[in-house]
């Protein structure tokens, strides 16, 4: 049960219901998991967005599927008009035709013109004319997310992929740990670790701050184990694992940083439920290698290892 002694109660923004079902509401990657539905025209999505924010390998299969479709459908249009209407090409079967006119049409699109194959008429040139200006607006718009992608400031924090519950101190506490997975360096951290749990008293979904031994640090170079102690003053004192599971809690994270090379502020969310938390047990420390100019290396594998007790 809720402790309600010098509770400190929030909201974040998802609304106080109580799902019957389970629910999360961010997802592993940080992401809002919350679809909102529009009845408008697009829909309310966002191409530019989601091609920003979209996996790079996702990204690079977008643009090689878009440039093979462009491709392909001029291609198309040419075979339809007539490829004895080209200049240079060699008139064979139907597939063999095609793929001349195709790459006629990578040509054309890209603008580089070999000139092996050129326009004998002025449809097909009037085609060959929309396709350039397709080419050069659709290579624009490519290089302009390309570089929104490489020059949007990001965190790139590595968190451990379970949090644990274990004894800590003359109480017990939540905690889990997080590294930097980039060589960039981040500065001026700031975690806020906020918690949503079902009250089964008031049959709503309730919102805590929870309070950290350590809310921030100056640098990120190794791991940070970031620990909640669970005393009277926490939401989950006195809290079973049974109850704990049977609430749907859900550990939200806010993180907060500067990023150095960029002098911007990031970013980074995640959160974790109780499937994700495991009880009576601890991290192992992080091992770290010295070299012999002196530098110190680290495993970002070991920030996820535990061990029970």
């Amino acid at each position: 049960m809720v402790n309600n002694k010098n509770k400190i109660e929030t909201e974040l923004g998802f609304g106080s219901k109580n799902h019957n079902e389970t629910v999360r509401l961010l997802n592993k990657d940080g992401s809002i998991n919350v679809k909102r539905l529009s009845v408008g025209k697009h829909g309310g999505f966002d191409i530019y967005h989601w091609l920003i924010t979209i996996s790079r390998k996702k990204f690079i299969t977008v643009v090689l599927l878009g440039y093979i479709i462009i491709n392909t459908f001029f291609a198309a249009i040419y075979f339809l008009v007539g490829a004895e209407k080209f200049g240079g090409v060699s008139i064979g079967q139907g597939l063999d035709n095609f793929l001349q006119l195709f790459f006629f049409s990578a040509q054309t699109l890209t603008t580089v013109g070999y000139g092996h194959i050129y326009p004998n008429s002025t449809l097909i040139s009037s085609i060959a004319a929309i396709e350039s200006m397709f080419g050069l607006l659709g290579f624009a718009l490519a290089t302009g997310v390309l570089y929104g992608r490489f020059s949007r400031p990001q965190a790139y924090i590595e968190y451990s992929k379970d949090a644990v519950i274990s004894t800590y101190k003359n109480h017990s506490a939540f905690m889990f740990r997080i590294a930097n997975q980039k060589q960039t360096e981040l500065i001026e951290l700031d975690c806020q670790l906020a918690l949503a749990i079902n009250n089964t008293e008031t049959k709503k979904r309730e919102f805590h701050f929870l309070d950290l031994e350590r809310q921030k640090i100056n640098f990120l170079p190794s791991s940070w184990t970031i620990v909640h102690p669970i005393n009277e003053t926490s939401p989950l004192y006195n809290y079973t694992e049974k109850e704990f599971n049977e609430s749907d809690a859900e550990f939200i994270i806010l993180l907060k940083a500067i990023n150095d090379t960029y002098s911007q502020t990031v970013y980074s969310r995640m959160s974790y439920k109780p499937k994700e938390v495991v009880w009576n047990a601890k991290f192992t420390p992080v091992k770290t290698v010295t070299n012999n100019k002196g530098g110190i290396s680290i495993n970002l594998k070991d920030i996820h290892v535990f061990e029970k007790i």
